[in-house]
């Protein structure tokens, strides 16, 4: 199910509620008193716009019934100063709900980003990437669009309709209960037609997102389209929906169409039940022409802004998933955090004690480690021990999908045990900050990522105050200074989004360089080489003999000619630790490691395949 199409499902069963109102309140704090100020300001407008039909009533009754100009200059140099009045409240109130609208964007922004970067990996495991960015950007913009421009309709329409009445009532309360009567009932009407329509624009909205969703699939996926030869199909797939989605938004527009038919009938009749009344009593006497006038102008301005208070009040019930999915978020804790007594020791992630931090030696323990993850239901480790000394090489190695990398997750605490402690230099990781860890820790991942920008600040994300020299010198030891070069501009060349200008391979090269500018004490390898060609391969290898050297390293690997020489290897299968041991340990027990070995290397000697280094 695609986000929008989740975002519709949730819509269906939502109801106007207001418990998840308050939770916002916290975010409008800071702008509570430019909040009053709208309401005030959308009060004064909705006052002043009930009152321009009085200036006609007075000009009416006097100056035309009367044919006297006596008084006339003043009440248009009145009604000027008004309408002066209300152009600049217009413009503050626009003003001030634009600020509100962006200010709240930016604070829930920056608060849902903050805390997402506080979170552990297990919530990114379990939540899409859509997910996530809709709760960010989608709902925060819902939720900041509420608290300025709906409020601000809610305030003028309700107002409005409040003045108008009180207006009608202290007039003529008997043509103001029947006019009332009328507008109550289109209300009711409004009301009815308006659920229906949202019903509609539901289904436009989720058709929509199915073809945004096949549009997508055509565009990237148009290799496998054509060499599947099915552009026949998609397009008759893609024509389908559309010709579903034009029906709906037939049926749509037929709704909204009908509500505005109905106002604007109801608007009629309420018109002309205050001519009819209002005619006969005027011709009695027992109304001036100037008040007829008045209860014509309200019968007909007062319907918009009740069906604007209809529209707000509907829209509310649909924030409301908004508020519970962006507090939802707000609310996740981190499985993976740091307690009390080490942040105040150690620091957080935003402000580091880094002078209290102990330099690490690098020394990896699982004691007796027992874990499984949180969404899952089986043991991935039980009881497991090992040491790992500082300056010595792990390797892991195992068949796609066998859970080669749960034990780096651990030690670089991505996740922590379900039982038993990752010791790192003789002391649970848990005693000290996250961070502190993390600064020491040198990760070159199997996808690499690229931030957008240069060469240079991407390596510099590394080491920050790392100068060209060192950077280079990093370039060089595993051949990626040749990559630069090829791009034109050194290391000011742009990457691209995502280091979309670079090949995977040359990706993979910069990321590894980027790792050892940190000069990093624990050093993790995840399939680091299988990006890139055989000879690059080589160099990377006799790069790596390097940098491990006096560094405790843990090498994911499929290629298994490049752990023959590793400490310790592990092979995992199905999510366990079968065997433990060196390359030649492993090979003369002739167990699982031997089997994926020999398969790995069919038709070459042992000896060649180690050679391979």
């Amino acid at each position: 199910m695609s986000e929008y199409m989740e975002n519709e499902q949730a819509e269906k069963t939502v109801r106007l509620k207001w418990f998840g109102v308050p939770r916002i309140l916290p975010y409008t704090r800071p702008y509570r008193w430019r909040m009053v100020l709208m309401v005030f300001l959308g009060f004064l407008s909705s006052l002043i716009d009930s009152v321009y039909p009085l200036f006609n009533r007075h000009m009416i009754d006097v100056n035309i019934a009367g044919r006297t100009l006596a008084g006339f200059a003043p009440m248009i140099l009145g009604y000027i100063l008004v309408l002066a009045f209300q152009v600049w409240n217009n413009y503050y109130t626009a003003l001030a709900c634009s600020r509100m609208e962006l200010w709240m964007n930016r604070d829930l922004r920056n608060a849902a980003f903050g805390h997402l970067q506080t979170l552990s990996f297990s919530y990114f495991n379990q939540n899409s990437v859509g997910w996530i960015h809709a709760r960010v950007m989608s709902d925060s913009g819902r939720i900041g669009e509420m608290v300025s421009w709906q409020l601000m309709d809610l305030t003028w329409s309700g107002a409005y309709v409040l003045c108008v009445a009180a207006v009608m009532l202290v007039t003529d309360a008997r043509l103001a209960l029947m006019t009332l009567s009328l507008t109550a009932s289109a209300a009711v009407i409004t009301a009815f037609f308006r659920r229906r329509l949202i019903v509609r624009n539901r289904k436009v909205r989720e058709l929509n997102s199915v073809i945004s969703g096949d549009f997508n699939e055509g565009i990237t996926g148009v290799r496998a389209i054509k060499t599947l030869n099915i552009e026949k199909r998609m397009e008759g797939d893609f024509a389908a929906h559309t010709g579903e989605m034009k029906k709906a938004s037939v049926r749509a527009a037929r709704t909204s169409t009908a509500i505005g038919a109905v106002v604007s009938l109801m608007s009629a009749m309420a018109l002309s039940l205050v001519i009819w009344k209002g005619g006969e009593m005027t011709r009695d006497s027992v109304m001036h022409i100037g008040t007829l006038a008045v209860f014509m102008s309200y019968a007909i301005s007062i319907m918009d802004p009740l069906q604007n208070c209809i529209n707000v009040l509907t829209a509310l019930s649909t924030i409301q998933v908004n508020i519970e999915r962006f507090t939802g978020l707000m609310d996740t804790v981190s499985n993976v955090s740091d307690t009390p007594e080490v942040i105040e020791k150690y620091g957080d992630t935003y402000s580091p004690k880094k002078e209290n931090w102990e330099p690490i030696r690098g020394d990896v323990e699982f004691n007796d480690v027992t874990f499984k993850y949180p969404d899952g239901d089986e043991y991935v480790l039980e009881h497991f021990s090992l040491k790992v000394d500082a300056g010595s090489s792990v390797a892991i190695v195992g068949e796609t999908g066998a859970g080669k990398t749960t034990l780096v997750n651990l030690v670089c605490r991505f996740y922590e045990p379900t039982s038993g402690a990752v010791l790192i230099d003789g002391r649970d990781a848990r005693e000290r900050s996250q961070l502190w860890l993390h600064s020491s820790i040198g990760y070159v991942l199997q996808t690499p990522h690229l931030f957008s920008g240069t060469v240079r600040d991407n390596l510099r994300y590394g080491r920050p105050d790392a100068t060209d020299e060192e950077i280079m010198e990093k370039l060089r030891l595993v051949n990626a200074d040749k990559v630069v070069e090829k791009m034109g501009n050194g290391l000011d060349s742009d990457v691209g989004e995502g280091g979309s200008m670079l090949s995977t391979g040359e990706r993979q090269l910069l990321s590894f360089a980027r790792a050892l500018l940190a000069d990093p004490r624990i050093l993790v390898l995840d399939e680091a080489t299988s990006s890139v060609d055989t000879v690059t391969e080589k160099t990377i290898q006799q790069a790596i003999k390097t940098v491990t050297r006096g560094r405790t390293s843990f090498m994911i690997a499929h290629r298994l000619s490049t752990v023959v020489d590793a400490d310790t290897i592990l092979c995992v299968r199905d999510g366990k630790i079968v065997e433990r041991g060196t390359h030649r340990e492993l090979m003369d027990k002739k167990g699982y490691y031997w089997e994926l070995f020999t398969r790995q290397y069919e038709g070459m000697t042992v000896d060649m395949a180690a050679g391979a280094e």
